[in-house]
């Protein structure tokens, strides 16, 4: 089947209606940069105590999250836009700032906190306009992110409760 339809983009949606969904992807998509190099940075940088099991979970973090920005830039492509794809544009758009020269371990662990509840945050908002937009995919997407960042949330506050 093929589309013939200019209204619609090349899964059937309507593009005007995708316009505002590929703009909070690309908003989203540049908070995640942010926050993976803030977490490389974590997992460079810690020291104490708990350097072995940190440094290994800031490792399993920025892998996820490697895999979760080119998910959302694909999704960005499939929806007809284009995905932001420079730091100054990142820098930008994102709703999570910089963490430099953090070395404490309870520090990066709130760091990832603070980053997972931002993007926890934007993605609620991506999933509302997104289903506004009838389009099911990019909510979806996001709304597993969300429920998987959701005990992250709570797995790391319980290592900064002990």
């Amino acid at each position: 089947m093929s589309n013939t339809n200019n209204t619609t983009n090349q899964i059937g949606l309507e593009k005007a209606d995708m316009s505002a969904v590929i703009d909070k992807l690309n908003d989203l998509l540049s908070s995640y940069h942010i926050f993976y190099i803030n977490v490389r940075g974590y997992h460079w940088n810690v020291k104490g105590e708990h350097f072995f099991s940190l440094h290994e979970q800031f490792e399993d973090l920025y892998t996820n999250l490697q895999v979760e920005i080119d998910e959302i830039a694909e999704r960005i492509l499939t929806l007809g836009g284009t995905p932001l794809h420079a730091y100054s544009d990142f820098a930008q758009h994102t709703s999570i700032k910089e963490d430099k020269d953090v070395h404490d371990g309870n520090a990066c662990v709130k760091g990832v906190v603070n980053g997972l509840q931002t993007l926890i945050e934007e993605q609620r908002v991506v999933s509302a306009t997104a289903e506004e937009a009838e389009d099911q995919g990019s909510a979806d997407l996001v709304d597993e992110y969300v429920q998987q960042q959701e005990k992250l949330v709570w797995m790391y506050n319980a290592f900064l409760a002990s």
